[in-house]
Order: structure tokens, then C-alpha cells, then sequence
């Protein structure tokens, strides 16, 4: 992991090797993912189940495409009860913390009759996209459907890719039963996102897609919006770890590498104040990596975008870690706290040395669903608010409108919108 001294002209190169890794500079699979959603368009089911069958293996059909209740109860017996009861937790963690976030309609009137007010009302039906791949993403499931049921989404659709078996991973269905999920479909990547964004004859057509993905499903993510929401376009994940002297070497090494085990494109950065601390890191870095099962995928990503940053004070670290903007960030400093209000940008921050990354992918309570790729400087953690929309409300009397209406007609006119005047001058004429 190389190490290097934080200078304006550092900072600028690695910012821009960061950059690198937005869907955005993967111009080159747009055209693919295009074809894919015109044929899911014309072609519906018949096009998602040759693409399943191209890409996943798998024969899918009208009558198997549904995950069916049978399945979901072989899950449960699948499971080990020790791993039911951890979902189960985790679960309620995840519910508690968005319960908190909840909103409501509200009003607000005036003696004179005016009333104004906002109006909440939950999506009317959400598809949740969980990836497959090598390792079931359990706990991307809680993640994202909990938050909807906690807004009040009526109908909750998930679509995943199955495994060459034909199958979902036992853990993924439990997580999606327990979640509360009403349907489950075996389908994957950037057919999966068009099925869920157009229907099909099997798939019904959702108002909004949320939940990750590989390149193929964040570039269909970005041409299917405004068919429907989305909640963001994630990229690879990441990490940064902003530390000083106090901070102990084995345990940053090991959260580092918790990202880094993710994808070959994932980042792990530390920014410290500490040369001993950089040189540290460093050395137990290369001692986990001989024991660790998912080193090859670690040392790849290391090597592209993992990075020891040697920052000459603390303000200037901090300062990065705000360009930086990073989906995941680890404070471990003598006063976290006090770091963690110059904070602008970060997705989740966690504080002090035993508030490590995975506490919070796995069961803490807060959404792991992250902005990544600097996204963090204007987007949020999925969350309840990401499942509703809001209505406003407004009502006038005619006593109310009357000692207004000059004003309104003047602004009308104004911007030469005579019609718009003369709504308001005919109610008084």
C-alpha cells in the first residue's frame, strides 16, 4: 500500500485516480446497457429470460421466475438458527433507527382562511435490486427494504440474480421474508432493472428502484430514471480512515482491508498525522494479507486506489477527507467527536476504535446504503425519506386571496404571463 505526503498537487492526483472509478467513465458499456433495455421494452418477458439464461445460466420461465412459498420456507430450514436470530436483530436495529426518521403531513392556518401545509405520502410500489455474485448480500436486504416498510410502501418487489442451481441464496430469502418483501423475483443486472422500471408480463412495474449493483445495473439505474426514481448510481465502495498517533495500527489495517475485500476497484485510504502510525499500518497490512481469503481481490484493489496519506496537521487531513467525500468514514483520534464536527462530507462516519466499518454494514442500525464516488458532498444514506413524497397544500378564501391578488397579478405580469393574471383579476371582477 503505497504511502504518500499529502501536498495540494498529491491531493489533486488522487481525487482525480479516484474519479475513475464513477460509472460515469464507463462509457463504454452505455451502448450495451441500452440494447438490453430496448429488448426488455419490446420484447418483455422473452427478453429477461434469454438474457437469465445468457448471463446467469439459468432456465427461467413464467412459472418459476416468482420466487414461490415453498422456497422461502425451505430457506428457513436451510439457515442455521444461530444466523436467523443474528437477522432478526439486525433487523430490529435497522427498524428502531427509521422508525426515527419518520414524516408527516402537516398544516398550518391562519385566522383570515389561508391554510397551507405539506401532505406525506408513502411510494405506492418500490422494486429493491440485491446483486448476487460470490458472496449473498443478506444484509443488503434488511437495508433496503425496511426503510420502505417504515415509510409505508404497500408493495415491495425484489429482484436478484440466481445462482447456476436456479436458485436465491437461503440467507437472501430469509432476509427478504423477514423483512417484509411481497414479491421475489430471479432476476439480475441490467435486465432486471429495465423489467422493474417497464414490466413485463411476469414482472410488474415498480414507481421507484433502489439498492446497489455492478456497472451493468448503475448505468441502467442512470437510463431508466425518470421511468421511474432511483435512489443513486453506486459505485465501488470504499473507506477512509482519519487518524493520529492514538490510533492503533492492527485495528486500522484490519478496517482498511474490510473495504478493500469488496471488489478490485474498491478504495481504502488512511490519512494520518502519524509517520510511525503510516509505517505501522503498513506492516500489519502485509501480515493480514497472508491469511485473509479474499487477498488476491484485496492486493488488487490496494494496489489501484489504496493509498497512506501523510498530512502535515490535522486540519490539512481533514480538509482532504472533505474532498474526498468518502462513502465510509473511520474517525479514530484522541476526540473523534471534536473531528466529527468539521466534518462536511461523508456518508456514514464512525467514531473511536471499536465503531468499525462492518458494525455498521451489518447491524448498528443506520442505513449502509452510502453515497460513494464524492457523492457524499450532495447525497444522503438511503432512508424513509427516500420512500415517500410530499404534496403541498394550499388554500385561500376569497378573503384571504383578495388583499393579495394585486400583488399576484403585478408579479404575473411581470413576467408576461397575462393568462396567469387574469386567473386571479376574474374572481374579482
Amino acid at each position: 500500500m503505497r504511502t504518500v505526503q499529502l501536498t495540494e498537487e498529491t491531493r489533486k492526483d488522487i481525487l482525480t485516480q479516484l474519479l475513475k472509478r464513477s460509472p460515469d467513465s464507463y462509457q463504454g458499456y452505455e451502448e450495451r446497457v441500452a440494447d438490453i433495455i430496448r429488448n426488455v421494452k419490446e420484447n418483455r418477458d422473452a427478453a429477461v429470460f434469454g438474457y437469465t439464461k445468457q448471463f446467469d445460466g439459468v432456465e427461467v420461465n413464467a412459472g418459476n421466475v416468482r420466487v414461490a412459498a415453498d422456497e422461502i420456507e425451505e430457506a428457513y430450514s436451510l439457515i442455521s438458527p444461530e444466523l436467523l436470530h443474528v437477522i432478526q436483530k439486525s433487523g430490529a436495529n435497522i427498524r428502531n433507527y427509521h422508525e426515527k426518521q419518520r414524516q408527516y403531513s402537516w398544516f398550518d392556518s391562519t385566522e383570515n382562511g389561508t391554510l397551507l401545509g405539506q401532505k406525506v405520502t408513502p411510494i405506492g410500489t418500490v422494486g429493491v435490486y440485491v446483486p448476487g455474485g460470490s458472496a449473498p448480500l443478506s444484509s443488503s436486504v434488511l437495508m433496503n427494504i425496511i426503510p420502505a416498510k417504515v415509510a409505508g410502501v404497500s408493495r415491495i418487489i425484489m429482484a436478484t440474480p440466481p445462482g447456476k442451481d436456479g436458485k436465491i441464496p437461503a440467507s437472501t430469502l430469509v432476509a427478504a421474508k423477514e423483512a417484509g418483501a411481497d414479491e421475489i423475483y430471479k432476476v439480475g443486472g441490467a435486465q432486471a432493472i429495465a423489467a422493474l422500471a417497464y414490466g413485463t408480463e411476469s414482472i410488474p412495474k415498480v414507481d421507484k428502484i433502489v439498492g446497489p449493483g455492478n456497472i451493468y445495473v448503475a448505468l441502467a439505474k442512470k437510463a431508466v430514471f425518470g421511468s421511474v426514481g432511483i435512489d443513486s448510481i453506486a459505485g465501488p465502495s470504499e473507506i477512509l480512515v482519519l487518524a493520529d498517533d492514538t490510533a492503533n495500527a492492527h485495528y486500522v489495517a484490519a478496517d482498511l482491508l474490510s473495504q478493500a475485500e469488496h471488489d478490485p476497484m474498491a478504495s481504502a485510504i488512511l490519512i494520518t498525522t502519524s509517520r510511525t502510525l503510516a509505517q505501522q499500518v503498513s506492516a500489519e497490512i502485509e501480515e493480514y494479507l497472508k491469511t485473509l481469503s479474499r487477498a488476491d481481490i484485496i492486493q488488487k484493489s490496494l494496489d489501484q486506489y489504496g493509498y497512506i496519506l501523510l498530512a502535515d496537521s490535522m486540519a490539512d487531513a481533514i480538509e482532504t477527507a472533505n474532498q474526498i467525500a468518502s462513502e465510509h468514514l473511520e474517525i479514530v483520534t484522541a476526540n473523534p467527536f471534536e473531528v466529527m464536527m468539521k466534518i462536511k462530507n461523508a456518508g456514514a462516519i464512525f467514531l473511536g476504535e471499536h465503531s468499525s466499518e462492518p458494525l455498521g454494514d451489518y447491524f448498528a442500525g443506520p442505513d449502509h446504503i452510502l453515497p460513494t464516488n464524492g457523492t457524499a458532498k450532495f447525497f444522503s444514506p438511503l432512508s424513509v425519506d427516500d420512500f415517500i413524497k410530499k404534496s403541498s397544500i394550499i388554500y385561500y378564501s376569497r378573503e384571504a386571496l383578495e388583499p393579495v391578488k394585486d400583488d399576484i397579478i403585478t408579479f404575473a405580469n411581470a413576467e408576461k404571463l397575462t393568462a396567469h393574471a387574469n386567473s386571479i383579476r376574474v374572481r374579482f371582477e
